[in-house]
């Protein structure tokens, strides 16, 4: 069963116009304005709430398991988090990430 293409368009132009007014509130309306400055310390936040959101699913549903989480993944990103945290380098706990689920992967056969 496919689509109707009228409902299609309503949801790109409905999507489009919802995107347009959450960014235009606040380069348009406020961008010229001074912030609070516990909006200012709340707004550093952003980029670091939406890799960990981005990521999520990927670990707990993986596509290529299944949907079904497994030892591998759990593991690199437990790697991952724990390089992150202590050594704050960012490519060396992606590196450690990497080398962590092909080498589970690798003994797991």
């Amino acid at each position: 069963m496919s689509p109707d293409p009228f409902q299609v368009w309503l949801v790109i132009i409905v999507m489009g116009v919802a995107t347009f007014a959450l960014r235009f509130s606040f380069l348009g309306l406020i961008g010229s304005r001074d912030l609070p400055p516990v909006v200012m310390r709340l707004l550093r936040y952003t980029a670091v709430a939406v890799l960990p959101a981005l990521v999520t699913p990927l670990i707990l549903w993986p596509a290529a398991t299944g949907g079904s989480p497994d030892a591998a993944r759990l593991a690199a990103a437990g790697v991952t988090l724990l390089l992150g945290v202590t050594t704050r380098n960012v490519l060396l706990s992606i590196f450690g990430g990497v080398v962590t689920l092909y080498g589970v992967m690798a003994l797991a056969g």
